[in-house]
């Protein structure tokens, strides 16, 4: 009888919290805001970036580095009324906001959003400068992890992260071998001005959208040896490399312009811009994206020709490259720029092998 008594004072307990949950969310879902809600994770393309990609922090990196963590907290609580000045990362960020305003404007209910969340292994005493600052700029930015010394990598599964930016490229590696698309931002070494209502993202091809297969054979045993490689396969499509899984993100929302007949119009444009030449090795690249069903707006094929001076004409918010003299030759012409550390490239740098510590 008493067994009876208690599962029947449980139920009546699950059943008072059902209904408080119940009420809260009504509560909450009738209060009027101007400013838009994040959208459900599991609905939104998730962008974690870290806090000195979205903000210049250099001078405050040195006080760290320099005089130790209890000076730089203490520094930024001083400053925290002083906002940080723009990153890396400022552009594309304020780029996803407008895409996000153009579909809360074509789909007012929809959840298939650009979500962007603060990753950073800042104390949390740090976090009041950050938001103000984020305020100070209107940035839609409303979920956090500040991990107070600790690695964030370990959290970007549980925020359901599409991308993750920083400027740590050891943390960026761990990212990219825990399955997560991220790369290492870098800032300009000249300013561009960038197109305000249009997100524009290029992508390098090998070991970047796609495998490092075919760049493992150009490395190994030259060019010739890799055109008859990719003739002979040609119709089997590559692997896929760490940002395929963005660039199909990428292409979800653009098809969500495209419903409404906005292809002309789309807030969205994406550039392949690889060093391949086009009638030598570009079909298996085309046909690659074909067989998965995605799409680039703008396929650049350039022969081994300096990509610098193209990107400069595209003028993207982020640029993803695996291979530093690129990123190097687009950030001297003010491309923003983003390394993905992956693959046979790391090994080398304008195509000559890096001597590699001897072992003892």
């Amino acid at each position: 009888m008493s067994d009876l008594k208690l599962n029947d004072a449980n139920q009546v307990v699950d059943n008072a919290e059902e209904s408080d949950w119940a009420a809260a969310k009504a509560f909450f879902e009738q209060l009027k805001t101007n400013k838009p809600r994040p959208p459900k994770p599991k609905f939104a393309v998730t962008i974690a970036v870290s806090s000195r990609t979205l903000f210049n922090m250099v001078a405050e990196r040195q006080i760290y580095e320099q005089e130790g963590v209890e000076s730089y907290v203490a520094y930024q609580m001083e400053h925290e009324n002083e906002p940080f000045k723009p990153g890396a990362a400022f552009p594309f960020v304020k780029a996803l906001m407008t895409v996000n305003a153009r579909l809360r404007e074509l789909y007012p209910d929809s959840e298939e959003l650009f979500d962007i969340v603060l990753m950073t292994n800042n104390h949390a005493q740090v976090g009041v400068r950050l938001i103000n600052s984020i305020n100070h700029y209107e940035l839609t930015i409303e979920r956090f992890c500040m991990t107070g010394g600790e690695s964030p990598i370990g959290y970007l599964e549980a925020y359901m992260t599409n991308l993750y930016l920083s400027k740590d490229a050891e943390k960026v590696t761990e990212a990219i071998n825990e399955g997560i698309a991220a790369a290492t931002m870098f800032m300009p070494e000249k300013e561009n001005e960038l197109c305000d209502n249009q997100l524009r993202v290029a992508f390098d091809g090998d070991a970047v959208l796609f495998s490092d297969e075919s760049e493992i054979i150009v490395k190994q045993s030259g060019l010739d040896s890799f055109f008859e490689h990719e003739k002979k396969f040609e119709n089997k499509p590559l692997a896929q490399g760490p940002l395929k899984c963005f660039l199909e993100a990428l292409g979800k929302l653009q098809r969500k312009f495209y419903a409404k007949n906005e292809r002309l119009n789309c807030p969205i444009r994406t550039y392949l811009v690889t060093a391949r030449s086009a009638a030598s090795s570009g079909a298996r690249v085309l046909k690659t994206l074909r067989s998965w069903g995605l799409e680039v707006d703008e396929a650049l094929f350039l022969a081994g020709a300096p990509k610098g001076p193209l990107l400069k004409k595209i003028k993207p918010h982020i640029y993803f490259d695996d291979q530093m003299f690129h990123i190097e030759g687009a950030k001297e012409l003010g491309t923003i720029s983003a390394h993905v550390p992956y693959g046979i490239g790391q090994k080398y740098h304008k195509g000559k092998l890096i001597e590699q510590p001897k072992k003892e």
